[in-house]
């Protein structure tokens, strides 16, 4: 008889009957009794409860953290430790739902408690205060909060429009009829977190033997503006859909860039890119779209490029190790809530960046995986590709 949840099945695999022992094990109380109590077992059991309960409690932990990016606290703390009164009076909350909110914030690191009643930042608001731009996503996820309220519905395409679909809408319209309040909304919040990572991809990948450098979707020139600090030579080029463009030539001409910049407005879903650079990079574009838009864009790109010339891509990518939850979960649900594209791994992006004309594809070490992965592709010499998509 085939073991339980194996029924049926005509040809089961050795791994596939340790894990039917294994599932029948951790199913049963009894064996968790005894692993909880066992010396050997005991660790292991308790991190397992422990990660079980997480993923429970996992969506009150953030709702603390929203509550004390809206609340302030951390900019409360960051000129020293206070006390729960001096807290409950600047916070305006009362002392219990101060003393509430500081528990729960020692207990996930956010705050540390500095002797009776004093409270300093703990390890991880010291670092929401050195990033204000993840205090700018924790605000921002309330959307995405709101469409996960009911996630078989999402999955199952049952919600006709979501709070993040609205946010980027050029992500269901392909990028027609943006509204300028719209794009002032994005862009700004895209411009606080590209400084999460326009050093990382800088690092990874210097541009010092690059002339001119093309920021395709570069919203209102954060990453430009870094790369142009890093090297002073360079040229710089930028596209985006109009109202973003708009954005982008005031804020490159207000930080001084303006002599050495030149912005076009287009959109890459219908519009041709720019030629002139010898490197394009597309930071945080790509996984914003499905397998055929995506292969459109980085065709475009070849076309816009010389032979040999470069193409600089950086995203998060799936299958990363150690941040596997990143794409899958995270990005995997955000992207699906947005209404347009999915997270890729490495090998993804290499067989459509093969397909759209291009090799001597190379991935580039950086500091933070987690964040940003960096690859880089040659334009191969031959026929350019056409505008046809498969």
């Amino acid at each position: 008889m085939a073991p339980n949840g194996y029924a049926g099945m005509t040809s089961i695999s050795v791994s596939d009957r340790w894990f039917a022992l294994r599932d029948r094990l951790l199913a049963s109380r009894s064996f968790h009794r005894w692993a909880a109590a066992f010396p050997l077992t005991r660790p292991v059991a308790r991190r397992q409860t422990r990660a079980l309960f997480d993923l429970c409690a996992g969506f009150v932990y953030s709702q603390v953290l929203l509550a004390c990016v809206r609340l302030r606290l951390f900019d409360a703390l960051s000129s020293g430790p206070r006390s729960t009164r001096e807290l409950s009076a600047q916070l305006c909350l009362t002392l219990d739902a101060t003393e509430r909110l500081l528990g729960a914030a020692v207990s996930l690191r956010l705050v540390q408690r500095r002797g009776a009643n004093r409270f300093g930042l703990g390890m991880l608001g010291v670092a929401l205060t050195s990033h204000p731009a993840i205090a700018a996503m924790v605000e921002h996820h309330s959307l995405l909060y709101h469409d996960l309220s009911d996630p078989v519905a999402l999955l199952r395409g049952d919600m006709p429009e979501t709070g993040i679909g609205r946010y980027w809408p050029y992500a269901r319209s392909a990028g027609r009829d943006v509204q300028p309040d719209q794009a002032a909304a994005y862009s700004e919040l895209m411009s606080a977190s590209q400084s999460l990572i326009a050093g990382e991809v800088l690092d990874a990948f210097p541009l010092a033997r690059h002339s001119c450098l093309l920021d395709v979707g570069g919203g209102q020139g954060a990453f430009l503006e870094a790369a142009a600090r890093r090297a002073p030579h360079l040229r710089l080029m930028l596209f985006d859909l109009p109202p973003v463009a708009a954005r982008a030539r005031a804020v490159l001409f207000a930080h001084g860039f303006g002599e050495r910049t030149t912005v076009t407005a287009g959109n890459f879903h219908s519009d041709p890119l720019p030629g002139g650079a010898d490197v394009i990079s597309l930071v945080r574009v790509l996984h914003d779209h499905d397998d055929q838009a995506a292969l459109a864009l980085l065709r475009s790109v070849r076309r816009a490029l010389p032979t040999g010339g470069t193409l600089l891509l950086a995203e998060p990518m799936a299958e990363t190790p150690g941040a596997e939850p990143i794409a899958a979960t995270y990005f995997g649900f955000y992207l699906l809530a947005m209404g347009s594209g999915r997270p890729r791994t490495f090998e993804d992006i290499a067989r459509l960046l093969l397909v759209a004309g291009f090799d001597h594809i190379r991935d580039f070490a950086t500091r933070t995986p987690l964040l940003v992965r960096v690859l880089t592709a040659k334009a191969t010499p031959g026929t350019m590709p056409s505008r046809h998509v498969n």
